[in-house]
């Protein structure tokens, strides 16, 4: 197991460096005017250029780089230009932090908790009206654009249920809509999965030898299918924690919650390109922490799996 973890986590140090470098490159690539915000018009060309290369910017595009490394490695990650100039990044971050991570938690538990249990009654009553319901919830999750569905929670069913349109910190009342709203992607990729692999248990063998026993639906359903649908699930999380991630960044900004996600929409409006970086960097960090989790909860709950064969890597 300790062999397989060390595998898994040098493989997901080798994608993080890789964003990281492209990420990089890619911010070289935008406009200088992100360095220098509303200033940019009053300076000079020799101002402009004095500047930029007292941030090393005019400094060959290797030595940049390494300096970015250097950086990273030592938790840097730049001050800010023009969201809030010379105040760094990670003073920014800390007051955003705790907002995006109580909203991001509460949807993955949400969608966990409503995902799986729908996904179980789907497979209960398996084409009938509440699997109908259940398959058509899903389809409109994944084929609707997400920002339709938010607009349309945000301006109809705050009116429906007399909640704030905006989130305010003093107010509970205004926080569920946007949670509830984060975790309808989750819920619905839990729900199908969940759904999928009990309706693929209950056709086994081992399924029919259990009735032929004896033994009662509802314990066959908890003891035996349940515990052996929900042991893939675990590949799922990544998913969950993506989707929370995708939707964090509309969803802050659409309810003006001062997190992480609406941070991200207003710094790329403003070109503040240091801290779109340190932005972008966190997110993708997340998203290969979850992908590495979501590897180890799969070896760890699925004794099929071999660890020391090549073949049993996923």
């Amino acid at each position: 197991m300790l062999r397989y973890s060390l595998k898994r986590l040098a493989q997901s140090m080798v994608t993080l460096f890789i964003i990281i470098t492209v990420v990089f490159l890619l911010l070289r690539l935008m406009p200088e005017e992100g360095y220098f915000g509303q200033a940019y018009e009053k300076l000079d060309e020799a101002q402009r250029e004095a500047i930029l290369t007292s941030m090393g910017l005019r400094d060959p595009i290797h030595i940049q780089l390494l300096k970015f490394y250097k950086s990273i490695l030592s938790g840097d990650l730049g001050t800010s230009m023009i969201y809030r100039p010379k105040v760094p990044i990670a003073e920014i971050l800390r007051a955003k932090i705790p907002y995006s991570l109580y909203f991001g938690l509460t949807a993955v538990l949400i969608s966990l908790v409503a995902g799986v249990s729908l996904g179980i009654i789907m497979a209960k009553s398996k084409s009938k009206i509440w699997d109908k319901l259940g398959t058509g919830y899903i389809v409109f999750i994944n084929a609707v654009p997400a920002a339709v569905y938010y607009l349309f929670i945000q301006l109809y069913v705050t009116d429906i249920l007399k909640l704030p349109i905006l989130f305010k910190p003093d107010n509970p009342s205004s926080w569920i809509l946007p949670a509830i709203s984060m975790s309808l992607g989750g819920t619905a990729s839990y729900a199908m999965w969940m759904r999928r692999y009990m309706v693929d248990e209950l056709n086994k063998d081992y399924v029919r030898l259990a009735k032929a026993k004896g033994l009662k639906s509802k314990a066959i359903m908890v003891r035996h299918v349940f515990r052996n649908a929900f042991v893939p699930m675990a590949q799922y999380l990544p998913s969950t924690l993506l989707y929370t991630i995708s939707g964090s960044i509309y969803i802050e900004s659409l309810y003006s919650i001062p997190g992480m996600g609406g941070l991200l929409v207003d710094v790329i409006q403003r070109q503040d390109n240091t801290v779109v970086q340190a932005l972008v960097l966190i997110y993708s960090s997340i998203g290969i922490i979850g992908l590495f989790l979501g590897d180890i909860l799969m070896a760890l709950f699925d004794p099929r799996i071999n660890l020391q064969k090549k073949g049993g890597a996923r």
